[in-house]
C-alpha cells in the first residue's frame, strides 16, 4: 500500500468517526429536550402588557413589578384572574426593575436612576427611597435572605446589602465550571439557595450563596417555545416567585400571556402528583 492510499483510508475513517460523533451529540441534545429537569403543573393568565421585571408570592397573593419608562407599576393578583387588587404606578422618568418583600415592606429597584423605592405592603404607600452604593451601577434583580437585601446589577456579581444603611456587606461572583456567569437578572431566595434568571437566556440558575457556585441549571426552553408558539411578540423569560405552601415556583416573562407553575425537580413533581 502506497502513502496516497493510506492517507485516503485515514481520511475516510476520520470522516465517519466525525459523523458518529455528531450523531451522538444530536441524541444527547434530543434526550435533554425530552426529559427537562422541571415539570409544568398548571398555567394561569398573565397581563400581556406587563414588561415583567420582578415577581414574588406572599401567601396566596402574587406581586409583580414591571419596567419601561411610563409603563412601570407594581400590582397584586390572585392567580387565575387578570384583575389587580392593588396597584402603584411609578413616575414616567423611572424604569422599574426587581422587587422583594421583607418585614411587610416592598423594596423596588429602578434601572439607571440608582435609587430604590420602599412601600408599605398593606397600603402600597411609598414610605422611603434609598440610594444604591456607587459600586452598583444599575438595578436589575433583588431578593433577601431575611437578614440582607441581595441585588444584581447585570454583571456576574451579587451584592448583599445592609437593610438599614444599604451599604454592601459582602458580594459573591457567580460562576460555573470556573467561568463567570453575567447578566444575572430577577432573583429569588428559596430554602437557602439563590435562584436567578439569566437575561436573554431560557435558564434559571440555582446558586450557592456562600461562594457563588452554580449548582444546577434549569432549561425552560420548552416553556418559552410554548409561549412563543401562541404569541410570537413575547420577550424573554423573567420572573421567579416561590410558593412556600406548595413548594413549587411560578415563572413568567416580559409580555407573556401566562404564568407557569412548575417544579424544578422531576422527583418532587412525582411526589406532588
Amino acid at each position: 500500500m502506497n502513502k496516497k492510499h493510506l492517507l485516503l483510508i485515514l481520511y475516510i475513517l476520520g470522516f465517519f468517526n466525525a459523523c458518529r460523533s455528531d450523531q451522538s451529540k444530536s441524541v444527547i441534545s434530543s434526550t435533554a429536550i425530552e426529559k427537562p429537569n422541571h415539570r409544568i403543573l398548571a398555567t394561569s393568565p398573565h397581563v400581556p402588557e406587563a414588561f415583567s421585571q420582578g415577581l414574588f408570592m406572599n401567601n396566596e397573593t402574587l406581586i409583580e413589578g414591571t419596567g419601561l419608562n411610563g409603563k412601570s407599576w407594581i400590582s397584586t393578583y390572585q392567580l387565575g384572574t387578570l384583575e389587580y387588587d392593588k396597584k402603584v404606578i411609578l413616575p414616567d422618568d423611572f424604569f422599574g426593575e426587581g422587587l422583594t418583600l421583607l418585614d411587610n415592606k416592598i423594596y423596588q429597584l429602578t434601572y439607571k436612576s440608582q435609587i430604590g423605592f420602599i412601600y408599605d405592603f398593606s397600603t402600597f404607600e411609598k414610605i422611603e427611597t434609598f440610594s444604591y452604593p456607587i459600586t452598583i451601577k444599575e438595578g436589575w434583580g433583588i431578593t433577601h435572605n431575611n437578614e440582607q437585601l441581595i441585588v444584581s446589577d447585570g454583571s456576574s456579581t451579587l451584592y448583599f446589602l445592609d437593610t438599614i444603611n444599604y451599604e454592601i456587606q459582602r458580594s459573591i461572583n457567580v460562576h460555573k465550571n470556573g467561568s463567570a456567569i453575567s447578566k444575572l437578572n430577577e432573583l429569588e431566595y428559596i430554602e437557602g439557595y439563590l435562584y436567578a434568571n439569566v437575561w436573554g437566556s431560557n435558564s434559571i440558575l440555582r446558586i450557592n450563596p456562600s461562594n457563588g457556585e452554580v449548582e444546577d441549571e434549569y432549561d425552560l426552553t420548552n416553556i418559552v417555545k410554548m409561549e412563543k408558539s401562541k404569541h410570537p411578540k413575547i420577550e424573554v423569560l423573567n420572573g421567579i416567585a416561590y410558593d412556600t405552601k406548595n413548594k413549587n415556583i411560578i415563572v413568567t416573562g416580559k409580555y407573556w400571556y401566562n404564568y407557569y407553575r412548575i417544579v424544578l425537580n422531576p422527583r418532587q413533581a412525582e411526589i406532588n402528583n
